[in-house]
């Protein structure tokens, strides 16, 4: 398939710059996998297409407020920093802004000094690798002088961060959120596990590569980024016994999707993994692990769009989206939900 294939025309003012209050009260299209059937109706009406037997997996990645602004030390320019991926306690793989002022040796220092960096490797793609200088939690510190990296298309300030995170949001790594999770509020989730439904955690640490354009015009020659997932034993174990008994898979996010789904490729089967995915799903591809999804409207010509595509069909996704446009649904990280089920 070509990557124009996957384009839709959006109106710039359906791209949404801020989330909506409460968190479950955005709007949520149902689209019937089998049908293509779509409904209109509230996220907090989520519970509602559940079952007693089904489980529910969601990704409990933390965001890190990972984009920073210090001043190099010999000069006093300002530089921007953001961080990408963990290389070791106190050395992480950054980008900075602008690169001519972060060479090897350029020395940083941030807030009120209490984080600084040295620039030990430029590597071929333009990126940094900084060792940073700090005392007590580095998490901590960051938390103190850092910024939500919102996406590019996001241009209004965030006045509270944690609305960039999910409310159950515990294990810290991510570079952008896990955003179909934004929507569920900790009563919406009790409200789904009265209805013997099961709820279980993956861990997959989102990268900026997920907003990276598909740049071939044959998506079979696209390059998918690489990510870093944790799927529990405990998680395992719901989601088989789920299978075993009947029940259905509800995967809330991408991100959720990419991981289940490489664990069942990898290994076979669904058990207790850890690992790196570059997994890349588009039409095609037969899921092994996932019977519902819900997700948030992604970027035309995306790779997110493509997976949409390949579990809920093609022709079905990209009538969704047409009328999710005429309907003024709001778009991507802060935009509305899309519940993909039989």
């Amino acid at each position: 398939m070509k990557r124009s294939d996957f384009f839709y025309d959006l109106p710039k003012e359906l791209i949404a710059q801020t989330p909506v209050e409460p968190r479950d009260s955005s709007r949520m299209l149902v689209v019937d996998k089998k049908t293509g059937e779509c409904s209109h109706r509230v996220f907090s009406d989520v519970t509602e297409y559940f079952k007693e037997g089904d489980c529910l997996i969601l990704n409990n990645t933390k965001v890190l407020p990972a984009r920073m602004y210090g001043t190099r030390v010999d000069t006093g320019a300002v530089v921007e920093f953001l961080l990408l991926s963990r290389k070791a306690e106190d050395t992480w793989e950054v980008i900075t802004g602008p690169g001519k002022k972060a060479r090897v040796g350029h020395s940083f220092t941030f807030g009120d000094g209490s984080l600084t960096a040295e620039i030990i490797e430029v590597l071929p793609d333009g990126n940094r690798i900084a060792k940073f200088g700090f005392e007590g939690n580095f998490y901590e510190v960051i938390d103190k002088i850092g910024e939500m990296p919102l996406p590019h298309y996001i241009t209004e300030k965030l006045e509270d961060k944690d609305r960039y995170q999910t409310v159950f949001a515990e294990k810290e790594g991510s570079a952008a959120a896990p955003t179909a999770g934004l929507h569920f509020t900790p009563e919406l989730m009790e409200k789904v596990r009265a209805k013997g439904v099961e709820i279980g955690f993956v861990t997959l640490h989102v990268g900026l590569g997920t907003f990276r354009p598909v740049k071939a015009d044959d998506i079979k020659d696209h390059h998918m980024h690489s990510e870093h997932y944790y799927l529990p034993a405990e998680t395992a174990e719901i989601i088989n016994r789920t299978k075993a008994n009947g029940g259905r898979v509800f995967a809330v996010g991408t991100t959720c999707c990419r991981s289940l789904e490489s664990v069942a490729t990898f290994t076979g089967e669904i058990k207790e993994a850890e690992g790196d995915t570059d997994i890349f799903i588009y039409p095609g591809y037969e899921f092994k692990c996932i019977d519902c999804l819900i997700t948030n409207f992604h970027l035309p010509e995306s790779t997110l769009i493509m997976l949409v595509s390949a579990f809920c069909g093609y022709e079905n996704t990209m009538n969704a989206y047409k009328i999710a446009v005429e309907e003024k649904y709001r778009f991507f990280s802060f935009g509305d939900a899309c519940l993909i089920c039989e």
